[in-house]
């Protein structure tokens, strides 16, 4: 299986080297079409293409795994993630098994609050009442899943034992199926383009509330230790979040490789902080991008040197909190 990866990868790559026969092209390693990292990256993308004349592109792969290892193998420049996956990453642990140490973290980006959503003629609202119910499981091509699924259950006092678990591959597959009544539940970040999607095949949808106090946040750092709450407010790209909502939620970072020069780095994020309004504009939920919280510690990895002095020059002071 590692094999096919990576020759996948390779081929991936010698389509890339032959762009750079002309000029240089940066490519941005995300999940399949209509995830949030996959929009996320097309709007940064587009974004730098027309501000900054940079030759970036996306590259859809199938999963967290895949998508790292581009970076790691210096076959991709760029990358989006949960902090989290990118720590278990570098370490080779969680669902990795071999490490990744060439990951390097570039900047934080925004927070992001995920949840499990349900159609709304279901009746449920809280993730308690999931008890006995159908849970999406397996994510054996999306399993970052798992971890956060893990997380979300213990915040409303369930786990895994308490579900009725129903294998689907990733994110995509798993609203789809239900969708079509195949499970009861589906996970999604909020303000995913595919909750929009599934909102309007469905005739309504809502994320399920869960439990925020000191009992849960203890719960779900055992599971990922920088997963923390947040409240999410009614919007019209959140899609189903009918009034305010506390959310398990990460901090999701832009990520490069380190095979990555200091300059490209430090023009992406040129792009990313003095283009803010426009990228914003094109995709609300990066409104949260600010500059002054964008330079944060996390326990076992490295910022990219490029992205330690951009920060540096901006005035800007490494965050622990």
């Amino acid at each position: 299986m590692k094999y096919l990866t990576r020759l996948a990868l390779a081929g991936v790559a010698a389509i890339g080297f032959a762009a750079a026969a002309h000029a240089q092209v940066l490519s941005f390693s995300t999940p399949p079409q209509g995830s949030v990292w996959n929009t996320m990256a097309s709007v940064i993308s587009g974004q730098a293409r027309g501000s900054a004349d940079m030759r970036l592109v996306v590259q859809p792969y199938g999963g967290n795994a895949q998508m790292m290892q581009a970076v790691d193998e210096g076959l991709a420049e760029f990358s989006l993630n949960d902090v989290n996956d990118v720590i278990t990453a570098v370490s080779g642990t969680g669902e990795y098994d071999t490490p990744m140490p060439n990951l390097r973290v570039v900047a934080r980006v925004n927070p992001f609050p995920v949840g499990l959503y349900v159609k709304e003629s279901s009746g449920l609202s809280h993730v308690s009442e999931l008890a006995g119910r159908s849970v999406p499981s397996g994510w054996d091509a999306f399993p970052i899943a798992r971890s956060h699924i893990s997380a979300i259950l213990a915040a409303g006092g369930l786990s895994w034992d308490d579900v009725d678990q129903v294998p689907v591959p990733e994110l995509i597959r798993g609203s789809d199926d239900m969708a079509s009544g195949r499970v009861d539940s589906a996970f999604f970040a909020v303000g995913g383009p595919k909750v929009a999607e599934i909102d309007a095949a469905v005739n309504g949808v809502r994320f399920l509330a869960v439990e925020a106090n000191d009992e849960t946040l203890a719960s779900i750092r055992q599971v990922r230790p920088a997963f923390y709450f947040s409240e999410v407010t009614p919007a019209p790209v959140r899609v189903g979040v009918p009034e305010p909502m506390m959310f398990v939620t990460w901090d999701n970072v832009l990520v490069a490789g380190a095979h990555v020069p200091d300059a490209q780095v430090q023009a992406l994020l040129a792009v990313l902080f003095d283009e803010r309004e426009a990228i914003a504009g094109a995709y609300p939920p990066l409104g949260a991008l600010n500059l002054e919280t964008a330079y944060k510690q996390y326990p076992g990895v490295e910022y990219h040197p490029g992205a330690a002095s951009f920060f540096e020059e901006r005035g800007v002071a490494m965050t622990t909190d």
